[in-house]
């Protein structure tokens, strides 16, 4: 991890990418690009809106965390370095057009979809994935989708799904000793010179984190749910990470 530290910063270039929470920017390297992340907040794929102050600082930073754990580890991600309080500097990924989901416990879409309780603990953990496409809601696809529209092989699913379990193994040993429950979380994976990696962002945009004992939610759930205190559970969780 130290030589990365010591990865030289190359120039940014033009933007070639504007997401509901980061922008991404080409550099001087074309293997390398620099992510910036955005205080915008979004909810039901865009369709609720507004700002949270300053989460692009500590998702980037919680991102930058998670991210080296699962480096020494042995989990290959895109990150290379933060930049600043907002920029990240990553590996340039081909995008794989499918979420993959890893769920420890019933919420969200999976409660409303199955008519289960939220807040039941699944026997094992499991993987859902889903098409990304924000004009099609994202929908939950079978692997099998993902092959015959050739979104990903058979080999690279199989990757993908075994990276996405041990991300679930680490995350939940490292946040369960900081007092928080995974719940479920969803991870974004591509290929770098043919290798799969992982991509995007952890954090609370797309993690839910819940106190191991009083359950209460730290994470975006606050905004989609008009349950206020949402600044304040993000900023919880970056204390509770850094330890």
């Amino acid at each position: 991890m130290g030589d990365r530290n010591l990865e030289a910063i190359p120039e940014r270039k033009e933007q070639f990418y504007e997401g509901k929470a980061k922008k991404l920017y080409a550099t001087s390297n074309p293997d390398l690009i620099i992510q910036y992340f955005k205080d915008d907040a979004t909810a039901f794929n865009a369709k609720k809106r507004g700002t949270i102050e300053d989460k692009g600082v500590m998702n980037n930073r919680m991102s930058e965390l998670f991210f080296t754990m699962l480096e020494q580890h042995g989990v290959k991600t895109h990150f290379v370095r933060r930049i600043d309080d907002r920029q990240m500097l990553c590996k340039r990924l081909d995008i794989v057009p499918v979420e993959t989901v890893v769920r420890n416990i019933v919420a969200g879409s999976l409660a409303k979809r199955l008519g289960r309780q939220e807040g039941e603990t699944l026997k094992h953990p499991f993987v859902e994935f889903y098409y990304k496409s924000d004009p099609l809601d994202d929908p939950l696809i079978y692997p099998e989708h993902a092959v015959a529209f050739g979104w990903a092989t058979e080999a690279e699913l199989a990757e993908i799904r075994k990276m996405a379990l041990r991300v679930n193994e680490l995350l939940t040993g490292f946040l369960d000793k900081r007092g928080v429950l995974l719940v479920d979380f969803k991870l974004e994976f591509g290929r770098h010179h043919g290798e799969i990696l992982l991509g995007d962002e952890i954090c609370p945009d797309t993690c839910r984190f819940w106190d191991k004992e009083t359950r209460q939610k730290l994470d975006k759930d606050r905004f989609r749910r008009d349950l206020g205190g949402v600044e304040e559970a993000y900023h919880e969780m970056l204390r509770r990470v850094e330890g």
